[in-house]
């Protein structure tokens, strides 16, 4: 597995419930998803403070091209408006910016988004923020796997394989805590390489409602659990209390 060179931590999370936030209050689904960017921003002034040094947001799932186009529209405008909005914010808050999913259907003006926010960023250290877009792990597995050469793979071969597929730079950790929102209880797709021994917390909690709060109180959570990775010997500290 790979591991990372400090010992901060890497969540992950999914982040569920915009469409039901929004109709629970008679309003569209598009409202969920602006009042859902907003959260986001929440979650990323907080990440650093609670020792997470890379955190990774489930925005736009393969399987979410299904949906209803105005609604794809919607999503996408939003991701487009944030990049351009937060990345100056980035720059000043040190937080390096990365899009990890299929880069081939994405427009061309979102292209340009990613591409700046993407060089922008690329010096900061604070946190490493990579947000899934057109993501499937499944893919992500079957398209490192047609990378590999003849000779002998490791695991840590194979990992970087799987990085350099979803488009990941620099490389990330193995997710060490996967929290999904809206009471789902399923990964649907999200890191399963990744996740191989990561903590999973669901909450009940709409993610247009999720605030640093939140992610604190998860962290806790997390760091109440005994994690030995197949061992009999609880792994100590280190990753699992950082703050």
């Amino acid at each position: 597995m790979m591991q990372s060179n400090d010992d901060r931590l890497h969540v992950a999370l999914i982040m569920d419930g915009n469409g039901r936030w929004a109709r629970a209050r008679g309003r569209p689904r598009t409202a969920g998803h602006r009042e859902g960017a907003n959260a986001v921003r929440r979650v990323v002034e907080a990440a650093p403070r609670l020792g997470i040094g890379t955190l990774t947001l489930y925005a736009f799932s393969t399987d979410n091209w299904k949906r209803p186009a105005d609604e794809v529209e919607t999503l996408m405008r939003l991701l487009r408006r944030f990049l351009r909005r937060e990345r100056s914010r980035c720059v000043r808050e040190g937080v390096r910016v990365n899009i990890v999913g299929r880069r081939d259907r994405l427009a061309i003006g979102l292209l340009d988004e990613i591409d700046r926010i993407e060089r922008t960023t690329r010096n900061a250290k604070t946190l490493h923020l990579r947000i899934a877009v057109d993501y499937s792990s499944r893919a992500a597995i079957l398209d490192a796997a047609r990378r590999l050469s003849t000779r002998a793979c490791t695991l840590d071969d194979f990992a970087r394989r799987i990085n350099d597929a979803m488009h990941s730079d620099p490389a990330a950790p193995d997710v060490d805590l996967v929290v999904r929102t809206s009471g789902e209880q399923r990964l649907s797709d999200f890191l399963l390489w990744e996740c191989a021994y990561a903590e999973l917390l669901f909450t009940e909690r709409m993610w247009p409602e999720f605030d640093g709060t939140d992610l604190a109180a998860a962290l806790a959570e997390f760091r109440r659990r005994r994690r030995r990775f197949g061992g009999l010997t609880d792994v100590p500290g280190a990753r699992a209390c950082a703050v």
